[in-house]
């Protein structure tokens, strides 16, 4: 008896020794087999992880980009440390961008699972193009990764939550370990035909227009608050007072956006019309020479021309304080087709010696401003009792034809045919008196001179100026003729 308990006790041993050798056998090549991957997965945790924000706003058809322009960035991480893992077969992965759900969270916070990860991810509408334009897939290269040209094609309103965010999965290189997907920040994707920038710009449009300024964005509202409603509005401050519009933008518009910006702004298609301020007290011969934005392109100073690149760091100033002026007195501006007219006029008046003749468009109307007076009719009106101080008022640039009978076609001195025509008696009843200041309501030549200088120092718009000088040097003509012709009758009599 005690041998049978002996035998069955050495078998059951036997053969749970030999169990057990089983087990320790098939667990070691699991871990062979393995190559260590449960020791690695209980020591870390893996996951991918944007490393850098989205510029807003999103638009369909525009690139998907980082703030500050720069591609989106993705690495794998270790989420217990937070480094960046740079080595082993993970950090060469190949990651897919998708579409997910803005309203996504997980259950758990950032702790979802990977079936709840694939349930939020979003397709395409029925007969609609790939959500995603472009090439999703990238692959890590010590860990880092950039996203490549993408964008969406559709916009966010007809889902669930109206918003949408990026998410990033491996695919391949991972081994089988599970690596934590990767989720941005929610956000709305706006139709682009509704919200697009122009490229170029005009100087009419919205300034929302303008890349980095979203519309009834932080930014919109700030230069809406300042009248800065237009591109051209926004083109005018940037030339006019710089730092202002930067102060206006504020300190969320960063360096690089603003050069973004203004380099967008600046690609506006200006026309050529150059503009002429002349301050009072100039007498027309010193002024700044701009155009319509407010762009300084130069100075005039006694009839001659510095284009803005011979100008001096003190007349630049000088100049841009000028433009400012101009802009509060518009319509004290004379405005040119292009530069070339406007240097072709001064170039007139330093050879002729008289102010602008050129063909002016002023205060917005055109008219063809007459050429320069003769010899013998500046003389002429000299002689009507020291009126050279006229001079000064540029009347030289009216000396069109005057309708009256008897008209002198070169000079006003007086000979047979103008003998002819007034030494009539219809024409004589009217020249029975001597030719004095007392005829017109004056009382001495100085009233004369008085009452011509208060006409002429009332500055209105172009058209009624015109009028204006147009009547005055007919007066003088008149007087000068009637003079001279009353001179011819008498010496007839005697």
């Amino acid at each position: 008896m005690e041998n049978l308990i002996d035998f069955y006790i050495s078998t059951s041993c036997q053969i749970v020794k030999e169990e057990v050798e089983v087990a320790l056998r098939k667990h070691l090549n699991n871990m062979k087999r393995n190559g260590g991957k449960d020791v690695n997965s209980t020591s870390r945790s893996l996951q991918l992880q944007f490393l850098n924000n989205l510029s807003l706003p999103v638009f369909t058809g525009t690139r998907i980009e980082a703030e500050e322009c720069s591609a989106i960035k993705v690495a794998i991480v270790d989420s217990l440390t937070g480094q960046i893992v740079s080595s082993g077969l993970e950090s060469s992965a190949k990651v897919e961008v998708v579409v997910l759900e803005g309203d996504f969270d997980g259950d758990e916070g950032d702790n979802w699972t990977l079936e709840e990860f694939k349930n939020n991810i979003v397709r395409e509408r029925e007969g609609k193009k790939p959500l995603l334009a472009g090439d999703a897939f990238l692959t890590l290269t010590g860990g880092i990764g950039l996203v490549g040209e993408i964008s969406f094609s559709d916009n966010s309103s007809w889902t669930r939550s109206r918003r949408f965010r990026l998410g990033a999965r491996v695919v391949d290189g991972s081994d089988g370990t599970r690596v934590r997907e990767a989720k941005t920040e929610s956000f709305i994707v706006r139709d682009h035909r509704v919200y697009k920038k122009h490229h170029p710009p005009s100087l009419s449009d919205e300034v929302w227009r303008l890349e980095k300024i979203g519309k009834d964005g932080a930014f919109h509202k700030r230069l809406s608050r300042e009248n800065i409603n237009c591109v051209k509005d926004f083109l005018t401050m940037l030339f006019i007072d710089p730092p202002r519009l930067r102060h206006i933008l504020g300190t969320g518009m960063s360096a690089k956006m603003w050069e973004v910006t203004v380099e967008h702004a600046r690609t506006c298609v200006l026309d050529k019309r150059m503009h002429l301020y002349c301050p009072p007290g100039s007498q027309q011969k010193s002024g700044v020479v701009f155009n319509i934005v407010g762009q300084v392109m130069g100075l005039l100073s006694e009839c001659q021309y510095n284009t803005i690149d011979k100008l001096s760091e003190t007349e630049k100033i000088e100049a841009q304080n000028l433009v400012i002026s101009a802009l509060q007195h518009w319509e004290e501006v004379v405005s040119f087709d292009d530069e070339a007219s406007l240097t072709s006029s001064v170039k007139r008046e330093i050879s002729n010696g008289i102010k602008y003749s050129a063909s002016q468009k002023i205060g917005g109307f055109d008219y063809a401003q007459p050429s320069a007076s003769s010899p013998d009719i500046i003389s002429t009106i000299y002689s009507v009792g020291s009126l050279s101080g006229l001079d000064d008022y540029a009347l030289h640039g009216y000396d069109q034809a005057l309708s009256y009978p008897g008209q002198v076609t070169n000079s006003l001195i007086c000979d047979t045919d103008i003998t002819e025509t007034f030494c009539d008696e219809d024409h004589l009843r009217y020249f029975d008196s001597d030719l004095q200041p007392q005829s017109l309501g004056l009382e001495s030549q100085a009233d004369l001179q008085t009452a011509v200088d208060g006409f002429l120092l009332q500055r209105t718009v172009a058209i009624q100026a015109q009028r204006r000088w147009t009547k005055v040097f007919s007066v003088l003509k008149w007087f000068s003729i009637k003079r001279r012709v009353k001179e011819k009758f008498r010496g007839l009599q005697i």
